[in-house]
This record gives structure tokens, sequence and C-alpha cells, in this order.
């Protein structure tokens, strides 16, 4: 009995890298400028939005950590009224820094046709248009 408890445990806080942070059905709206361009756009202000990063001393995976955090601040733009959110500033510990904005429906024309790297390209539905998924799996 002892051993079982004792490999269900660790088993279970692993278990736990998949936190449930997910986009709501509002959040799907909201566009992210991974070219920086918001010209055009009114700037609503910054989202800060943050992560664990690591359980204990194992670091969890840089991919997942980056995509909670593109939800995180999609789900807080639509808060403030936004469409639009651009990274300003690189995951640090598990935070990160975002801009909200509202631009309409301002197209969004990627500057080299790829995403930052460590960021996964969005999927186009139309030309010049971006959308986002979150990584499904842990």
């Amino acid at each position: 009995m002892r051993k079982t408890v004792l490999l269900l445990v660790p088993a279970l806080l692993l278990g736990g890298c998949t936190w449930g942070i997910t986009p709501t059905p509002a959040s799907r709206e909201v566009r992210t400028a991974w070219n920086g361009d918001v010209s055009g756009c009114h700037d609503l202000g910054k989202i800060t939005v943050s992560v664990l990063n690591h359980v204990g001393p194992i670091d969890r995976n840089g991919i997942k950590v980056r995509d909670e955090l593109q939800v995180m601040a999609r789900n807080e733009a639509v808060g403030m009224q936004a469409d639009t959110i651009k990274p300003l500033s690189q995951p640090v510990d598990g935070s990160q820094t975002w801009g909200a904005y509202q631009c309409g429906t301002r197209p969004l024309t990627p500057a080299t046709g790829q995403a930052p790297a460590g960021n996964p390209p969005a999927a186009s539905s139309a030309p010049g248009a971006f959308k986002t998924y979150p990584i499904q799996g842990g």
C-alpha cells in the first residue's frame, strides 16, 4: 500500500501540468498581433498575466507556458473590450506583459508571414488573417 501511494503522488503532481487554462468563447475572437503592427489601433492598456513555470524542481514545457500566457491574455482582453493583443515582453519566470488594443475590423498583416521563435505559426483561414489555437496535451 505504501509503495502504491509513493508512486501515485508524483504521478498526480505531474498530471497537474494541464492547469485547465482554456479560452472563453468571447476570447476566441481576440487576435494576436505577433508582428507587433497595431498602427491605427486604439491602445487600451497593458495586461500582465502569469502561470506556474515549474512544479517543485521540475520546469514545465516552455511552449505550454507561452500558450497558457497567451490564452490568459486573450481572456483578460475581453474584459477590456479589446479585440487584439500584442506581446510587449518575453515570458520571464512564468509572467508576461501584453498590450490590449481595439483595432475594429482592420486586418492584421504579417510582416514576415511567420510567428516569432517559440510561438507556433497561426492557422490561416483567409489571406492575411491569422487565428491561433491552444496546444493540447501536457
